[in-house]
């Protein structure tokens, strides 16, 4: 079955680079154009996470050392329950950090491209859905 456009359009589970080149989605680095173009600060692209960079390292790193502590845990053939105990913590730990992110966006670039107006501001929200969407199934 031959896929058209507007079938790339409705499957927004398909990621960008599986099986055909990236097609100039909203939003990526590097882009020329109204809808890929990012707020800059002095040549840095700047984002909602921008000002806080630091901390948002930190608690990624603290998730990466609990899905080791779970690496560790499973070498050390620990019982079941206290490695699903601690992927419940990881999980929760994952996806307070993306609901963090996902206020940045929408207090940052959504906000931004909302006040601009235009295709962008209704690119940028359509994108902001699926990203809800994305985290509220997973």
């Amino acid at each position: 079955m031959t896929r058209t456009p507007t079938d790339r359009a409705a499957a927004p589970h398909r990621r960008a680079g599986a099986g055909k080149a990236h097609r100039g989605r909203p939003g990526r680095s590097g882009r020329s154009g109204r809808s890929g173009r990012r707020r800059r600060r002095e040549g840095i692209a700047v984002h909602g996470y921008t000002a806080h960079k630091d901390d948002v390292l930190k608690r990624l790193r603290r998730i990466e050392g609990q899905v080791r502590g779970l690496q560790r845990m499973v070498e050390e053939d620990a019982y079941c329950i206290d490695v699903l105990t601690q992927v419940g913590a990881a999980t929760k730990a994952l996806q307070a950090f993306g609901l963090t992110m996902l206020e940045d966006h929408l207090h940052s670039c959504v906000a931004a491209a909302v006040a601009e107006g235009g295709e962008e501001a209704r690119v940028k929200v359509e994108e902001a859905s699926r990203a809800i969407a994305r985290l509220v199934r997973s």
